[in-house]
């Protein structure tokens, strides 16, 4: 019996979700219901498609090689829905973005929220991870990135540069004498991302200055610059979040700066959907926009 368009849906949720309950949430099934359709689906393929485990249902061999072909079932779906709505002006539907924590907390609000209201039938959904999105498994439909995946089957496109600087609050310059070269930093308190959680080499800004040892560290951008604010030491911060924490000052400015990029990453796929191409090139220009706009006001 071949496998239909229902089972898969489940199938790629469970998938994402890696529980039932996840997956009968996204869909509004309950989680029997969808621990049923998986089964029925297994018993149409003669495989088994998940491993459970105490951490939930991790794909097994065969279902990894399933994954590609129901992903490439469901881009074909809503490409053909498109094609029988036909173009229109504004977007609709659902929207999923995934980016890191720094782009997703000072950049994405302001980026969605002009888009949002100029397309109201359009939900977007922002996921904010201190770790890469996984597209393959759709956890969203495009990611910004900091540095371009070589996977083939995603495309990349480069948004924009950014700025970074290291900064500290009046408060702390107040009470420490303010570095005079980079060699002052030396015994100063640093704070940065816990090092066995960098996900991206792009992101080990304290090494490049050639310093191991983060007294304070979070994986969480905002988390970062919220200890800096406190005064509980120097950090290196995104130009374009200073804005939003007034109380932060650069620190040798002329010595230390570093520039990154962000990137716009999606399945290959997805450029014959007109929506999801619509939605990239407004998110891209929207972000290039705020970076710019931001990094004038740090």
């Amino acid at each position: 019996m071949d496998p239909n368009w229902d089972d898969l849906k489940v199938f790629l949720a469970v998938a994402r979700e890696e529980t039932l309950s996840g997956a009968g949430r996204r869909l509004k099934l309950d989680a029997a219901t969808a621990g049923r359709r998986v089964q029925r689906l297994e018993a149409s393929l003669g495989a088994v498609l998940f491993v459970k485990s105490p951490q939930g249902y991790a794909l097994s061999a065969a279902g990894e090689r399933l994954m590609e072909h129901a992903l490439d079932a469901e881009q074909a779906m809503r490409t053909g829905a498109e094609a029988l709505t036909g173009p229109s002006d504004r977007l609709s539907g659902q929207i999923r973005v995934g980016a890191p924590d720094g782009c997703a907390n000072y950049l994405l609000p302001q980026v969605c929220a002009r888009i949002a209201r100029g397309n109201p039938d359009l939900d977007i959904q922002i996921v904010a991870q201190p770790r890469v999105v996984n597209l393959s498994r759709r956890e969203a439909d495009l990611a910004i990135t900091v540095s371009p995946p070589t996977v083939q089957t995603l495309t990349v496109q480069k948004i924009t540069d950014y700025r970074l600087h290291l900064v500290a609050a009046t408060t702390y310059l107040d009470a420490h004498p303010e570095p005079a070269t980079a060699a002052d930093l030396r015994g100063r308190r640093l704070i940065g991302y816990i090092p066995d959680m960098i996900f991206d080499a792009e992101l080990d800004y304290l090494r490049d200055l050639g310093i191991e040892r983060v007294p304070l560290a979070s994986n969480s951008v905002p988390v970062q610059l919220r200890l800096a604010a406190e005064g509980a030491g120097l950090c290196v911060a995104h130009d374009f979040a200073l804005p939003a924490h007034p109380g932060l000052r650069k620190v040798l400015p002329g010595e230390i700066g570093l520039t990154r990029s962000f990137y716009m990453v999606r399945h290959r796929g997805d450029r014959r959907s007109a929506r999801l191409s619509r939605f990239a090139q407004q998110l891209a220009e929207g972000l290039k926009f705020e970076v710019a706009n931001l990094e004038a006001r740090a």
